[in-house]
C-alpha cells in the first residue's frame, strides 16, 4: 500500500491511517498506565480510546458501500462483526472502570488491544489497499463528504479538508427516473406513501397559513382522522375548550421564541404522548407545524434489556 506520504492531506485513507498512529499511541499510554494509582488519567485516556467509535462509523457507513460494489460483500461483512466484538470490549471495560472493579482489566485492556492491533493489520494489508486501487477520485470525492458528517478522532479536524458538494454521486443499483431525491437517498411516490402508512406514529402537518395540507393515514391512529380536515383551518380541527393552546402554541412558533411543545394525557386505556414541532426552512423561516402523536403504553413499561429477536413475547 502506499505510505501515509503519498496520500494528499485530505484522503480518507490518509486519515485512517493517521487515526491508527493515535490509536496504537493509546493502546501503548493506557498499558503504562497504573489505574490504582492514576485513576483519573487512566479514565481519560480510556475515553479518547472510544473515540475509534467515529472510526468504525466511517467504515462501516461511507467505505464498505463503495466496496462492496466491487464484491466485497464477506470482507465488508467480517470486519464489521469484528467492529462489533470491539465496541463490546470497550462497554465492558468502561463498565469496570465506572464500578472501579479493577480485578480482571488487565487481562481486558490486553484482549481489547489485541483485538484493536489486529483490526489495524486488517485494514492496511487488505481493505485499504484494495481500495486505493479500486476506487476512483469521483468515489473519494463522495466518501469524504459523507466522513465529514461522522468526523473523526483527530484532534485537527480542521485540517481535513471536504471538498464541494457539487461532485457527480457514485452509480446506484436502481434507477433513479421516477424518484424524488431527498436530503439522503432516493424515493419513489409509492415508498414515501408507504412509509408514512406504515409509521408507528400519527402526523399531521399544519403550513404556514395554518391550514391542515397532510396526515397519516395509518391502520392504529390514536385520533381518528378523515379527508375532510385537509384544507381546513387548523383552529377549527380541535375542541373549543383547546383552541387557546392551539394559538398560543402557533404564536410562538410563528415568532421563533419556540420550536417544541408536548402534553401526555391518558385517553381511553392508553397513554399518549403529543409532540408539535415548528418547521423552518434553512433560513429559519417559519413553514408550518407538524404534530407527532404516539401511543407509548408499552415503550413505558420496557425495562432492561432485549438484544435477541423474540417474537413470542
Amino acid at each position: 500500500m502506499s505510505s501515509i506520504e503519498t496520500l494528499e492531506k485530505n484522503h480518507p485513507v490518509r486519515v485512517y491511517l493517521e487515526e491508527n498512529i493515535l490509536i496504537k499511541e493509546l493502546l501503548h499510554k493506557i498499558n503504562s498506565i497504573d489505574i490504582n494509582k492514576d485513576y483519573e488519567t487512566f479514565f481519560n485516556v480510556f475515553n479518547n480510546l472510544c473515540e475509534v467509535e467515529k472510526h468504525y462509523l466511517r467504515k462501516e457507513n461511507q467505505l464498505f458501500p463503495f466496496i462492496e460494489n466491487y464484491g466485497w460483500n464477506t470482507t465488508s461483512q467480517y470486519m464489521w462483526t469484528f467492529h462489533d466484538q470491539i465496541r463490546e470490549n470497550l462497554k465492558e471495560i468502561r463498565l469496570k472502570v465506572e464500578e472501579k472493579d479493577f480485578e480482571e482489566l488487565s487481562y481486558m485492556i490486553d484482549d481489547l488491544s489485541e483485538n484493536m492491533e489486529h483490526m489495524i493489520l486488517l485494514e492496511e494489508t487488505t481493505i485499504f489497499p484494495n481500495a486505493l486501487e479500486s476506487l476512483d477520485s469521483d468515489d473519494w470525492d463522495e466518501i469524504k463528504q459523507g466522513d465529514d458528517e461522522v468526523g473523526t478522532m483527530l484532534a485537527d479536524e480542521e485540517a481535513y479538508v471536504h471538498p464541494s458538494q457539487d461532485k457527480k454521486k457514485r452509480k446506484l443499483p436502481f434507477p433513479l427516473d421516477d424518484r424524488t431525491h431527498y436530503d439522503e437517498g432516493y424515493l419513489t411516490l409509492e415508498q414515501v406513501n408507504f412509509i408514512f402508512k406504515f409509521l408507528p406514529i400519527d402526523i399531521t402537518y399544519v403550513d404556514e397559513n395554518d391550514r391542515v395540507v397532510f396526515y397519516n393515514k395509518g391502520d392504529n391512529r390514536v385520533f381518528p382522522r378523515s379527508a375532510g380536515i385537509i384544507g381546513r383551518e387548523v383552529k377549527f380541527c380541535h375542541p373549543p375548550k383547546s383552541v387557546d393552546q392551539v394559538l398560543k402554541i402557533l404564536e410562538e412558533f410563528k415568532a421563533g421564541r419556540q420550536d417544541t411543545a408536548e402534553f401526555w394525557i391518558q385517553f381511553k386505556g392508553q397513554f399518549i404522548h403529543i409532540r408539535y414541532f415548528a418547521i423552518r426552512d434553512e433560513e429559519k423561516n417559519y413553514k408550518g407545524v407538524m404534530e407527532v402523536t404516539q401511543e407509548i403504553s408499552e415503550i413505558k413499561a420496557l425495562e432492561g434489556e432485549r438484544r435477541i429477536l423474540d417474537w413470542h413475547s
